[in-house]
């Protein structure tokens, strides 16, 4: 099956509609390619000062810088784009809450070979998630065009319905072609991986990835973004790092405080959540 595509004026009920039924969806030119212009160069310093990887999986021609809410204003932007969090909060709804599980630019170099495919939610110590039961929805914008010849992700449409550690090749995978602006969303139970660079370009893409807030962090947000630019930044991109409850009565601080009311310096009432929403949730 071919990789569903809309257009940027989708909305985000049709890309949960396409999530659920493939698994994947790309919306074409999301945003102008300037705006991923302007990611690179608030990073370049931390792009050029980021080592390759150390191993196979990784990438050893790749290079994966992070940090990026720190680090970049037009990223705190792109992670709070209102189609992206209408689709990820469709499509993780049937949990009490998400956050940001990691941010990084993936920059696979010429002469990198195609990445193992994988699931991403295999990071979670390979737990063996209800079939149909999504943990994570993933983001990828794209810096620069994604070709096959670049190294686009590769992925195989429909397999997040399908049985967990199963071995697939490249050849059964089907790149994600885009223009640069464009967004590519997978869920984390999707067979997927970085495509062969054989260009003699790098292919940047921008990974943005949410999970459900019972999960931990990929990325550890606290410390990725030192406490005194996060006190700078507005209360939803917070609580979506993970400054917020998980779930019931995850997350708290000593005597039941708010995380972010800790993290401003506020003196607040302190209370758990709400055990009857969690619950109902719970059920669906």
């Amino acid at each position: 099956m071919p990789i569903p595509r809309l257009r940027a004026d989708a909305k985000g009920t049709d890309v949960a509609e396409a999530l659920g039924r493939e698994g994947c969806v790309v919306v074409e030119s999301l945003v102008a390619r300037e705006v991923l212009d302007r990611v690179r160069s608030e990073l370049q310093p931390y792009l050029e000062a980021t080592a390759p990887g150390g191993d196979d999986f990784a990438g050893r021609n790749t290079r994966r810088t992070g940090g990026l809410i720190a680090r970049s204003k037009t990223c705190r932007d792109l992670i709070m784009h209102p189609l992206v969090l209408d689709s990820v909060g469709t499509v993780l709804k049937h949990a009490t809450s998400y956050q940001m599980h990691l941010t990084q630019v993936i920059a696979i170099g010429p002469g990198e070979p195609g990445q193992t495919i994988h699931r991403d939610q295999w990071g979670f110590d390979f737990f063996p998630f209800p079939s149909g039961y999504e943990v994570q929805c993933n983001t990828i914008w794209a810096m620069t065009d994604f070709t096959a010849a670049n190294g686009a992700t590769r992925l195989i449409p429909g397999s997040h319905k399908l049985g967990d550690k199963l071995s697939f090749t490249h050849q059964q995978a089907e790149a994600a072609e885009m223009p640069a602006g464009s967004l590519l969303l997978y869920t984390g139970s999707l067979y997927h991986g970085g495509g062969t660079n054989t260009s003699a370009a790098t292919r940047y893409g921008l990974n943005l990835t949410y999970a459900v807030s019972w999960l931990r962090q990929e990325e550890n947000q606290y410390l990725a973004c030192p406490a005194e630019i996060a006190r700078t930044l507005p209360e939803p991109l917070l609580r979506l790092m993970g400054y917020a409850r998980g779930a019931y009565a995850l997350g708290y601080v000593d005597d039941l405080r708010d995380p972010l009311d800790v993290l401003l310096g506020r003196d607040r009432p302190s209370e758990f959540g709400s055990l009857q929403q969690a619950a109902a949730r719970a059920r669906g």
